[in-house]
């Protein structure tokens, strides 16, 4: 009888390890597409939320005209490199810690709508901080002008940053508000999803589900329906968390040049700083329409293609019980 339980046991194992195997690479691919799919406006938002001196007078497509004009078509991707190593391990421990988080919380919440904000946030974190350098490579080398490069390639910017601007901590500066941050943006982005996902296979399942041909056979969302609720939980959480990510960028890239040191030395400062020089629209919502024509179709995309990932390796993706 021991025996018979005991392998029991194992082969419970190996389907969880086997549902969060796929999980990691459901994420990681969701986090390439839908990064890919708005590097361009990403390279923007970064000029103008740190007020690059040659696109500070542009507007977002005015901006987009500019960096081709300037730079070429191949400019709008600048920095997507260093992306794309950054975003497959933050979208795969991203989307695995979610499921891991809601597993291990549901102890506490039970399956109420507090527990998809708090594994979110938790997740969102976690993804965070394994991945943090790589996001300030990143956003240096987006912020490069074509004929004025500090760095040659994601190496050099770790390197010179880690050699020049005081070792680890300066691969992590502007970790504070990027965490702060993440506790409403990736809370809410997994908790709107997931809420907004629950209300239509409940209430419109004839317009936004189909039947799956997985394990359950159950009813899940389809594209439109995924597009839609992944959209209106990024919009959400992009308008919450905004501030802090206007302070993250500036302080990201503080050392680069000597009028924006003052960026540089704490979470607080910046913010004080950002809202007296130039206020709020101007100043810690600066940037943010190109963050809703970003964010919507990113977040629509990453949790679209995370959920189709998942279907694809035969993992059920209706509403938990």
């Amino acid at each position: 009888m021991a025996v018979v339980e005991k392998r029991a046991g194992a082969i419970i194992e190996l389907k969880k390890m086997d549902v969060y195997y796929k999980s990691f690479v459901a994420g990681g691919v969701a986090g390439m597409c839908a990064k890919t799919t708005v590097a361009p406006l990403d390279r923007i938002k970064i000029l103008l939320q740190a007020h690059n001196h040659h696109y500070k007078h542009y507007g977002v497509f005015s901006g987009l005209r500019g960096i081709v004009q300037k730079e070429s078509a191949m400019g709008l991707y600048k920095g997507n490199g260093a992306q794309m190593v950054r975003i497959f391990p933050y979208g795969a421990v991203q989307f695995l810690s979610f499921e891991i988080y809601k597993t291990m919380l549901k102890n506490s919440f039970g399956n109420s709508h507090g527990l998809k904000f708090f594994a979110g946030s938790a997740a969102g974190i976690t993804a965070v901080m394994m991945t943090y350098p790589l996001d300030v490579v990143r956003a240096r080398l987006a912020f490069q002008v074509t004929g004025e490069h500090v760095y040659s390639g994601i190496y050099d910017t770790l390197t010179c940053i880690f050699r020049t601007e005081g070792g680890m901590r300066a691969l992590y500066k502007g970790l504070s508000p990027t965490v702060l941050g993440m506790i409403p943006y990736a809370g809410l982005s997994f908790y709107v999803f997931e809420r907004l996902k629950a209300l239509c296979l409940e209430f419109i399942p004839n317009a936004t589900g189909r039947h799956h041909s997985g394990s359950s056979g159950g009813v899940v969302l389809n594209l439109p329906a995924k597009l839609l609720c992944g959209g209106f939980a990024g919009a959400v959480a992009q308008t919450v968390s905004y501030p802090l990510d206007v302070a993250r960028r500036k302080m990201q890239l503080s050392m680069m040049r000597p009028e924006t040191y003052r960026f540089g030395k704490g979470l607080v400062q910046t913010l004080v700083l950002t809202f007296k020089e130039d206020g709020v629209v101007k100043g810690l919502y600066r940037g943010m329409t190109i963050n809703y024509l970003r964010a919507i179709p990113m977040v629509a995309v990453s949790f679209s293609t995370y959920e189709l990932t998942k279907q694809i390796l035969g993992l059920d993706t209706g509403v938990e019980s």
